[in-house]
């Protein structure tokens, strides 16, 4: 392991935890890491003071603890967003189950009154005493 590889690691490594890379998008991993040095993933692997520094570093960072709470509020709004999605199909197949119920009520009245327009016949009211005789 050549002291300069691990060097441009060490280097790498600064810019990184300062948020202020050369070559990646800044995020702190390994990938980024000997990307940003300019190494390959061999010679990084083979630089263990270094990974060991990089661990180390990047578990006590700032950036990391505030990421990993992202994750959390993260994940915790998806799994909101995943129970409100479940409660509004639930509630849109309570108003289909609605709505179709309403369109045979309103087909069903429209025949009855249908039916009751058509009627010809009128109703006579017939007195007691005729009822009995038969």
């Amino acid at each position: 392991m050549s002291s300069k590889a691990e060097q441009a690691l060490r280097d790498a490594m600064e810019r990184l935890l300062s948020g202020k890379p050369n070559r990646t998008d800044g995020a702190l991993t390994k990938n980024n890491l000997w990307r940003e040095a300019g190494v390959s993933r061999a010679t990084m692997n083979r630089a263990t003071s270094a990974l060991a520094e990089w661990d180390s570093r990047v578990d006590e960072s700032p950036t990391t603890a505030l990421d990993r709470q992202r994750r959390e509020e993260l994940s915790e709004v998806r799994g909101k967003l995943r129970n409100s999605r479940q409660e509004c199909r639930k509630l849109q197949d309570q108003v289909d189950a609605a709505a179709t119920v309403i369109a045979a009520l309103l087909a069903e009245n429209a025949a009855f009154r249908d039916q009751l327009a058509k009627r010809s016949a009128v109703v006579i009211p017939l007195d007691r005493a005729h009822a009995i005789r038969e």
